[in-house]
């Protein structure tokens, strides 16, 4: 199996599986990706929990400053920050034991993709989460 099948299946299995997602780096803005994506996610059934510790609120919910203030239980932690900026996320999201990280589109950090694989977690990086949700509800 290639590897590119190998992320389409993890991406579904996310995707299918799980429906509170911590968005890091979510802006009340909407002319910024991650604003797209959280209203799109929210209007598709998921329970989005905006992370930022710059933005009171996004969509009319509470924001949170880190993942560890979230009060709920956290499935898939979707980051929104640059490359450099994602293994402290990474080992926070380990901690808090989420199940899944996806990293946007245009991010990568290999580093910390290992380390969320090497704890058990599923993960996708550099994939826009609204768009994978689109072909799989187009392929439905």
């Amino acid at each position: 199996m290639t590897e590119i099948s190998d992320s389409v299946i993890v991406a579904i299995k996310i995707l299918k599986s799980f429906r509170n997602v911590a968005m890091v780096g979510a802006s009340g803005n909407p002319e910024r990706p991650s604003y797209r994506v959280f209203s799109y996610l929210t209007d598709h059934g998921y329970n989005v929990i905006p992370v930022n510790p710059t933005v009171d609120e996004v969509l009319g919910k509470k924001c949170y400053p880190n993942l560890s203030t979230i009060p709920e239980k956290v499935e898939i932690v979707n980051i929104f920050r640059r490359s450099e900026d994602v293994l402290p996320i990474v080992e926070e999201s380990i901690k808090i034991g989420a199940k899944a990280i996806w990293i946007q589109e245009g991010i990568i950090n290999e580093e910390a993709a290992k380390l969320a694989k090497d704890a058990g977690l599923l993960v996708i990086m550099d994939k826009c989460m609204k768009k994978e949700h689109a072909k799989l509800v187009q392929e439905e």
